[in-house]
């Protein structure tokens, strides 16, 4: 009898074994080829965006046998670092300050400019980082908790009408981080987690499956 159950316990390994290759393969290549084949949709996108714009003596088809790809995204670099530096000077500054009050006071569009504006300016800030602190929050009752990235301390005329320090908050949803709600919580009532704002974003975004970076097995 043991003898029976034998090849059906190392045929079961066998199966195990193989679905667990699969799986570490998976889990290994899925993220690779997502991002270059984003990667490869940018660079796509700006090319067929700035292709018509130049001159077709200085498509790379007219040199090559085959199309090189990026000269859109250089192109879009080098336009960005123009108009940065263009922006530097006395000039520049006034023509800005002046488009900006100009497309703030548009109804809709001065908000919605506002509101993209101010996100670029803190994705490209020098800190590197939109947030300052991952915190537990009691949400969305008592005895449940939830992950929160600390934003900045309250406006002074919200914590006048709470009297209380309130801190703000963003609260993202699972598994889509860009996405969730501002909330001002009492100063107090936060728990500042010893987790950098990565590990906290993946967490959220693996529906805390992945909380640690996973070590390479041998």
């Amino acid at each position: 009898m043991n003898e029976l159950l034998e090849p059906k316990k190392k045929r079961r390994s066998f199966l195990r074994a193989l679905r667990t290759y699969f799986l570490t393969g998976l889990v290994v290549t899925a993220p690779i080829y997502i991002t270059f084949y984003l990667a490869l949709w940018f660079v796509e996108f700006l090319d067929n965006y700035f292709r018509p714009l130049i001159p077709e003596i200085y498509w790379p088809t007219t040199y090559f046998p085959v199309d090189v790809p990026g000269v859109g995204l250089v192109l879009a670099l080098i336009l960005l670092t123009v108009i940065g530096g263009l922006t530097a000077n006395f000039l520049g500054q006034f023509l800005l300050r002046a488009s900006d009050q100009l497309i703030r006071k548009i109804p809709m569009a001065g908000a919605l400019y506002t509101m993209l504006k101010q996100v670029f300016q803190t994705a490209v800030s020098e800190d590197g980082s939109a947030f300052q602190d991952v915190a537990l929050i009691e949400y969305p009752r008592k005895g449940l908790h939830a992950i929160a990235f600390v934003t900045k301390a309250a406006d002074p005329r919200i914590n006048s009408a709470t009297g209380k320090k309130m801190i703000g908050v963003f609260l993202p949803t699972t598994p889509n981080p860009t996405s969730g709600f501002l909330l001002f919580v009492p100063e107090d009532e936060l728990t500042i987690l010893d987790m950098t704002v990565e590990d906290g974003a993946r967490m959220v975004i693996s529906a805390g499956i992945a909380n640690e970076e996973p070590a390479l097995s041998a």
